[in-house]
């Protein structure tokens, strides 16, 4: 079929398929081979296909912060190397500077060669949150870090393996001896978990190259690349119409809106629509500057939250890729938070900032009300350096926490759930109580957090943890003291709180006269590192979704919200969610 003649219908939605099936094979094996709780239970992974000039082809259905930046990432290292690749070789990078979106999460990049012209006609790519990789805190998610080396190891760009050569040598030198060099930090505390489940991301992408070879053999590689460029062109026409759509439904072209992190920093964001062509300008000028803490978001991430908003918008099955961004000119202001510089400490900024630019997006298109705006980021663990400076062999533990999800014109929010740009699972109760020196108290919806509203939003949840062992532990989150706002008269979800209940010890000077069983309960703040003492616990209660629409006369909030929590349930399973994720 010539091109002038437009792509078939059946082939388009083929080659769609068979490109996102490629990413879920390759999901599947990285899963399956992997050893870490982060990677094998929680599913903090990203598998993708990426075209030769770099751009996102197709994904499955994993974590919408990883798939937007990604080829960032790939462009970079294509930039870099230049026609300098060989088959066999595989890239590893994890720094914002280079596409990354924070340094927990390793991207492991293969080039597909032609068989035939030995020319790259693809890149296969993994992302994996590993759960230490250095830093001054376990975890690698140092709620106090004030610039990147306190937050662990920043890998430019590292060939891991060379022609098939594998440099053992040279990964150990990144994670576990360059980290370590930075005053207060250690390198990676378990380097052999993570060097096992990156191993993991490289059998996954060869898994993919295997499987782009077949389709290549099926079909002929010029057939493959034309439908890999249609269906590209598909989503950007999707996206073009959609914009014509959003300024015909709400009257203007011009569009608003601006949102707060806890510590005040604003983010501000206006949309100009072109209905002749449909494009658009998203401007975040406005937003705040550089902050010191770690809320500062790569460029990248900020991508990532505007191709996530779009796709979300679009009530169409089609795979989230590069066509989503063609139609928009996103101009990010420089010395921003969403475009730090080099130095600047980021591994908040692509949990919690990264939520707040969806939350403003879709505010601006007024597309729902407010989700819980975070992900309740949970590390703790052991090791490091000591009092002395000497390495101590340790392990880390990081997690993120559910919360509600925001209502809109038809739709109640959904309790417990990870919003947006997460799309993780949490730890599971009995493995986290199995591997490692905690008791979950309770795990469960915090009723009364939903806001309120015609549609009201989804609860929040309760976390409480003790702990069994004096631990180091840290707690990164937002919404502790701005709400997630609802919409048409709807009211705002409920704050979040993290509260550490602290038995009282004589070396603390707060157990008199030796009553030890004496506890008190000290609100924590958002962010924050605690030494935890054997017998002290950790409540983490996280914020609801905002609700949409005026509340009707008499509403009960309780029980509007228990009966949907109970419906929902009813229909729950895992399958049924996993279809339901296949389909966005």
């Amino acid at each position: 079929m010539s091109d002038s003649e437009g792509p078939d219908p059946i082939l388009l939605t083929l080659f769609a398929n068979r490109f996102m099936s490629v990413a879920e094979a390759m999901g599947r094996s990285l899963q399956q081979t992997s050893i870490s709780t982060n990677i094998k239970e929680r599913l903090d992974f990203s598998c993708a296909l990426f075209a030769p000039d770099g751009d996102l082809v197709a994904n499955a259905p994993f974590i919408p912060i990883h798939l937007g930046s990604m080829s960032f990432a790939v462009k970079y290292q294509m930039k870099l190397y230049g026609d300098d690749l060989k088959e066999g070789d595989v890239l590893m990078t994890n720094s914002p500077h280079a596409g990354g979106s924070h340094l927990p999460d390793i991207t492991i990049i293969s080039p597909v060669f032609d068989s035939g012209s030995k020319e790259i006609i693809f890149f296969t790519a993994s992302r994996g949150h590993h759960a230490d990789i250095g830093g001054i805190l376990p975890g690698s998610m140092p709620p106090t870090s004030m610039n990147i080396f306190e937050e662990g190891a920043e890998i430019v760009s590292f060939k891991l393996v060379k022609e098939g050569v594998y440099d053992k040598n040279g990964l150990y030198e990144y994670m576990v001896d360059k980290p370590a060099k930075y005053p207060g930090s250690s390198g990676c505390r378990n380097i052999r978990d993570v060097e096992s489940d990156l191993k993991a991301q490289i059998a996954a992408n060869y898994k993919g190259i295997q499987l782009i070879h077949q389709i290549v053999e099926d079909y002929g590689l010029k057939t493959v690349q034309e439908y890999m460029y249609h269906i590209r062109n598909n989503a950007e026409s999707s996206v073009r119409n959609l914009l014509r759509d959003v300024a015909k439904k709400l009257g203007t072209a011009v569009l608003s809106a601006a949102d707060y992190l806890d510590d005040g920093s604003p983010i501000c964001l206006r949309v100009e629509i072109n209905e002749d062509d449909g494009s658009a300008v998203f401007d975040f000028e406005g937003t705040g500057c550089e902050v010191r803490g770690n809320l500062n978001s790569p460029i990248s991430v900020a991508h990532s939250a505007v191709i996530y908003c779009m796709r979300a918008m679009l009530d169409l099955d089609i795979p989230l890729n590069a066509g989503c961004l063609v139609p928009l000119d996103i101009r990010i202001p420089k010395g921003s938070l969403l475009a730090p510089s080099r130095t600047a400490a980021v591994c908040g900024g692509n949990v919690l900032t990264s939520q707040r630019i969806v939350d403003v997006v879709l505010r601006a298109f007024h597309a729902c009300a407010a989700s819980q705006g975070c992900t309740n980021n949970l590390t703790f663990g052991a090791g490091g350096k000591d009092s002395d400076g000497r390495a101590v062999a340790g392990w880390g533990y990081y997690e993120t926490i559910a919360g509600g999800s925001g209502a809109g014109p038809n739709w109640h929010g959904t309790s417990g759930v990870h919003t947006h740009i997460t799309n993780t699972r949490i730890g599971d109760v009995e493995l986290l109580e199995r591997r490692y020196p905690v008791l979950v108290h309770t795990f469960g919806l915090r009723q009364g957090s939903a806001g309120s509203g015609k549609f009201h939003g989804g609860e929040g949840v309760i976390r409480e943890l003790e702990f069994l062992e004096p631990l180091q532990v840290s707690i990164l989150s937002e919404r502790r003291t701005r709400a997630p706002y609802g919409l048409e008269g709807g009211r705002p979800g409920g704050l979040g709180r993290n509260t550490w209940i602290k038995q009282g010890r004589e070396e603390d000077g707060d157990a008199p006269e030796g009553d030890s069983a004496k506890t008190r309960e000290i609100n924590i703040g958002g962010k924050a590192t605690i030494r935890m003492g054997k017998g002290d616990r950790l409540r983490i209660e996280t914020p609801g979704g905002g609700g949409w629409g005026l509340p009707t006369e008499n509403e009960g909030l309780q029980g509007d919200a228990t009966e949907y929590i109970r419906g929902w349930a009813a229909r729950g399973s895992l399958a049924e969610r996993e279809a339901a994720q296949a389909g966005f």
